[in-house]
């Protein structure tokens, strides 16, 4: 048997260590110097007691890869400067930033009313709840050919503060859209004293979050997920990685709001509410589903919402097929408050309308396929067709599977559509 000297040994170790260190850093080395990427680091510092934040936006950049960045800035910003050239018009701006990058920064108001009735956005000196597109205006860009983003989000908080997003956080976050080559942070930030817990559920990291001292029912909510998500990954086999929900009490909006994987819920919301719908579930529903509609079909997406948040309670076993039934039953006297179905915005009695015909079109698939197809099948058609829904959509998609324009999804039975229903081509 031939041995190493034990000093040869420790030489030979050191310099495979070296080795694979020094490999490390040229990886690192070659992923950060993408020749088609500019570097973009967002830094957001609030300042509690005035209800303000900070944004800086640094651009790094070799050479002129981002010309242009078109932000369209609501009247709450304010401040805006930028390196370079700044050309400010009402309702948008335009900063085009120094070939070898710049700093652009604005400030924020950002408490905000909803309808009158409590705040959708907050910052306070205790906590702070908004949404990331409130502090940082959508914007679209202007690049050598190719060229992408290479996004990061900081927050610089005051003493005894933490902060929560809908984003994997090491310090700092790396914001990654594959869909988009500007990546811009989105979704609910809560940000303050916070309790968080956090589980791994169905697949998707879940964290429920919120201020301390606010009776959030952080365990409550991540139990009602641990019965229901399960149901959720049946529907759209391909859920997001993350789901944050965020909660507070007063003087936040007391209700319900999604966003890309994370949602907002009042502290005093019911989890399930006394005639067994669920907030929190619709709005993940919400969440989950992704969909927009065309002006005036604002019923489906939240009729779809409303009928799969009764159905994760009903079949996860949470409530029982006679309550499942007095739920609808509920909702279906509800709907008699509708006089129409169509309109720009659904309100409670359209959507309760809405989830009659849902229910309806549902049991016709069932009944006509034999069992095999239900309204599940259509949803996810909808989801991976990827376009704002219309009538016409939701009805070829309903055809597609039991072979003709079905009957729950005649213009007599959608009061108030016929106005703005298109004629879809059927089979």
């Amino acid at each position: 048997m031939n041995c190493i000297p034990s000093s040869r040994l420790r030489a030979l170790l050191l310099c495979t260590l070296l080795s694979a260190a020094c490999g490390t850093q040229v990886a690192d080395s070659e992923e950060a110097a993408d020749p088609l990427a500019y570097r973009l680091d967002i830094v957001v510092q609030p300042r509690p007691l005035d209800g303000m934040v900070d944004v800086t936006m640094r651009l790094t950049q070799s050479r002129a890869l981002l010309r242009e960045l078109r932000l369209r800035p609501d009247t709450r910003i304010s401040r805006l400067r930028g390196d370079g050239e700044l050309v400010q018009d009402p309702g948008q701006a335009r900063w085009l930033p120094p070939a070898d990058g710049g700093t652009l920064s604005w400030t924020v108001a950002v408490p905000h009313r909803r309808n009158g009735d409590g705040y959708d956005a907050w910052l306070g000196a205790d906590f702070g709840l908004f949404r990331a597109e409130d502090i940082i205006p959508r914007a679209s860009s202007r690049t050598l050919k190719g060229a992408s983003s290479d996004t990061r989000l900081r927050f610089r908080l005051p003493a005894g503060w933490t902060v929560v997003t809908q984003y994997r956080d090491d310090g700092t976050i790396r914001i990654d859209n594959p869909e988009r080559r500007l990546d811009l942070p989105s979704g609910w930030i809560v940000m303050g004293d916070l309790g968080v817990r956090r589980e791994q559920i169905s697949g998707m990291r879940v964290a429920v979050a919120g201020p301390v001292g606010h009776s959030i029912r952080r365990l409550d909510t991540l139990a009602l997920l641990n019965w229901t998500l399960p149901e959720l990954a049946r529907i759209v086999p391909e859920l997001p990685p993350r789901l944050t929900v965020v909660s507070a009490g007063d003087p936040m909006w007391r209700g319900g709001l999604s966003a890309p994987q994370s949602l907002f819920l009042h502290a005093a919301r019911p989890l399930i509410s006394e005639n067994a719908t669920s907030t929190l579930l619709h709005e993940i529903m919400h969440m989950a589903l992704g969909l927009d509609s065309e002006d005036g079909y604002d019923w489906i997406i939240e009729g779809l919402a409303e009928f799969y948040s009764l159905q994760l309670l009903v079949r996860s076993g949470t409530i029982s097929a006679t309550r499942h039934a007095a739920a609808l039953q509920d909702l279906a006297e509800w709907a008699q408050d509708a006089s129409s179905l169509c309109g720009l915005h659904s309100t409670g009695p359209r959507t309760a309308l809405a989830v009659g015909v849902m229910t309806q079109l549902d049991a016709e698939i069932a009944q006509k396929t034999e069992g095999e197809a239900s309204l599940d099948d259509v949803t996810w058609a909808l989801v991976q067709l990827g376009e704002d829904l219309d009538l016409a959509g939701l009805i070829d998609s309903a055809a597609g599977i039991i072979g003709h324009k079905p009957d729950a999804l005649h213009s007599g039975n959608l009061p108030g559509c016929r106005s703005i229903q298109p004629e879809p081509v059927t089979n």
